[in-house]
């Protein structure tokens, strides 16, 4: 059996080999920013390597107070035997404990410090070199239970940097620092792609099953977020090449298809028993034609479904990880099971399978991103994620890669993020009589940006004034222009023509925004000077009225007298009955005339009848026919 064990070794060994040889790419290590707030002499900003496990604050940030222990420095061991205790006072920022790397697994010293009430860890590298990821243990079952449980988050930070903060500490400051994760995934636009590279081999450990249970968690999320267009969702899996002086060997021929162009290890490790690697590169191939179908049918969601369903019907300990339950599972979700064949190809091809190359082209890192050679990695806006495959993480990781404001309502509920435009509007503008706000909440906090109200965009600063602006303001709120009603009469400000302005309307001075005040045109525009006139103010206008029998008129400002007006009436209406009287006698002499004249026309006709012909009449023969012989 050690023989044996070691054969597999040596071969998984060259497996990764390969990988590295092909890829000849680089690995990317995904950072967040440490800024040191206190005190002023290693005050600055620095780099921090994210590590993966716990659950960083993707989207968000955490202030602290630096804490490093006197005893127990690497953490290797549970910070109760030495009665230390990193629970904040009530009040106090929350403790970073920083401890040194050595002796024992990055997630254990971790671990140790968040059962002492830990709320993040820095672990200060103990030789100078560049930053790495923290990783969690491979295969190691001892620590599956301590690792699932990590919820705080870390980062590796560099020696140098490491070596300035205990030196501050020891010499009695107290050291201050932020960490960030706001940028530490790019938010260009309102729809997030992202990426998750996997396996189907569930029997890898403590991974495999963490995989099952995001997998299943997370599908639901995932589907609503697909099915809206939020996001854009690609599967990948990670396969091996066998170096070409094994592929006629046994263990080449049991783990790889298409004579050793795509590989897997054995997922019990022992080439004797269970199933083979090939067994998984063939699982995987059918996932990837899964998600292509699908994605054709336009529904890429039902990649989710078969694989959660293939999970639970097709597990390797059942020994029904095979392709008959697969393809019950196909059948059972309405895909064409054709089409899926057809998509996988000949797997015993000595020929590159197009798709599985397409998969080992992709896992050599492009752009920001670097090489995917953790399984599994979670890739969301072309950065590799860091941290705990769980349901609430990667969905704050997803959500802080959309552009502020454009946030699905998923991303904004209280268990995701705290509303901060709760809290005194966010020190945003807000006219609570209208119920407006310029405050929107976002992931990575508010946002102060005047609002759009019912077709009507307001404009100014977000954080002191607001006003609405263009066609329609005055509907909303009367434009935050003066405004008011006396007797009926109701007089605006606002200009729906101009934008922001406030004018008083005629009859009314002032700077129309706060106030109107009534003219007396009585006497400030000497309305009614006639001799006769008598002026009175009135809310925004005024009257004038004439003594006696005098009538004024406005457009003259004269007075005349009502009689003079009466007898100009009547006199116009004795014309009008004239004129009409004429009209209508004309029209009945007209009639007259055209019955007359087409009597008289008849009564020719009827004369001329009786000594001509008319046209109408048939002509009489001018010869007989003669029959007789």
């Amino acid at each position: 059996m050690g023989r044996q064990s070691s054969s597999v070794s040596i071969f998984l060994g060259f497996l990764l080999l390969s990988l590295y040889q092909s890829a000849m790419g680089r690995f990317v290590v995904e950072k967040n920013s440490l800024t040191v707030t206190s005190p002023d002499s290693i005050k600055g900003n620095h780099d921090s390597a994210i590590g993966n496990f716990g659950i960083p604050q993707y989207g968000g940030s955490m202030a602290g107070t630096v804490v490093y222990p006197k005893e127990n420095r690497k953490g290797c061991r549970g910070f109760d035997e030495f009665g230390i205790s990193f629970n904040s006072k009530p009040g106090a920022l929350p403790t970073f404990v920083l401890v040194d790397r050595g002796d024992c697994f990055f997630a254990l010293k971790v671990w140790n410090a968040q059962k002492a009430g830990a709320s993040a860890v820095l672990v200060a590298d103990d030789i100078e070199e560049a930053l790495i990821t923290m990783d969690s243990p491979e295969e190691d079952r001892s620590s599956a239970k301590y690792i699932e449980n990590i919820t705080i988050p870390s980062a590796l930070i560099e020696k140098g940097f490491g070596e300035n903060l205990k030196k501050a500490i020891s010499g009695g400051d107290m050291v201050n620092v932020n960490l960030d994760w706001r940028e530490a995934v790019p938010h260009p636009d309102d729809r997030v792609e992202y990426e998750l590279w996997t396996n189907t081999n569930d029997e890898c450990g403590i991974k495999c099953d963490m995989m099952k249970e995001f997998v299943n968690d997370f599908k639901g999320a995932a589907q609503i977020l697909e099915k809206s267009g939020y996001t854009l969702f690609t599967p990948h899996y990670i396969t091996w090449y066998c170096p070409q002086a094994f592929t006629v060997s046994k263990q080449c021929k049991s783990q790889c298809i298409n004579h050793g162009r795509y590989c897997a290890p054995d997922p019990e490790q022992d080439f004797n028993k269970g199933y083979e690697g090939k067994n998984v590169v063939l699982e995987n191939l059918r996932q990837l034609c899964v998600f292509r179908i699908a994605n054709e049918s336009k529904k890429p969601w039902v990649w989710w479904d078969y694989v959660t369903d293939f999970q639970l019907r097709c597990p390797m300990k059942e020994n029904k990880y095979n392709k008959e339950c697969a393809d019950s599972v196909i059948r059972s979700l309405g895909l064409d099971l054709k089409k899926i064949e057809k998509c996988m190809g000949d797997p015993n091809a000595d020929s590159d399978n197009p798709i599985l190359k397409e998969e080992q082209d992709a896992q050599i890192g492009k752009g920001s991103r670097g090489d995917v050679t953790i399984l599994p990695t979670l890739v969301v806006n072309n950065r590799q994620y860091r941290g705990k495959l769980e349901k609430s993480a990667v969905l704050k990781a997803i959500c802080s890669g959309f552009e502020e404001t454009t946030e699905p309502a998923v991303c904004l509920n209280g268990d995701m993020e705290t509303n901060e435009c709760l809290d005194n509007n966010g020190g945003c503008w807000q006219d609570k009589t209208a119920n407006i706000t310029a405050c929107k909440d976002t992931f990575r906090g508010r946002v102060c940006e005047c609002p759009l109200v019912d077709g009507v965009q307001f404009k100014g600063d977000g954080y002191s004034s607001c006003s609405a602006s263009g066609p329609g303001r005055c509907k909303i709120n009367n434009g935050g222009c003066w405004h008011e009603t006396r007797n009926g009469h109701t007089f605006s400000a606002c200009l729906d023509n101009e934008d922001s302005k406030c004018t008083c309307p005629q009859g009314f001075k002032s700077d129309g925004a706060n106030s109107c005040a009534d003219i007396d045109e009585c006497k400030e525009k000497k309305a009614c000077q006639c001799p006769e006139c008598s002026c009175k103010n009135t809310w925004g206008s005024y009257e004038c009225t004439c003594g006696g029998e005098l009538l004024y008129i406005r457009d003259h400002d004269t007075c005349i007298s009502k009689r003079a007006t009466e007898v100009k009436s009547a006199w116009a209406a004795v014309w009008v009955i004239l004129i009409g009287l004429g009209m209508a006698a004309g029209g009945a002499y007209l009639v007259y005339r055209y019955r007359l004249r087409s009597y008289m026309d008849s009564e020719i006709r009827a004369i001329m009848a009786q000594y001509m012909p008319l046209d109408s009449q048939n002509e009489v023969p001018n010869h007989i026919s003669d029959d007789r012989a």
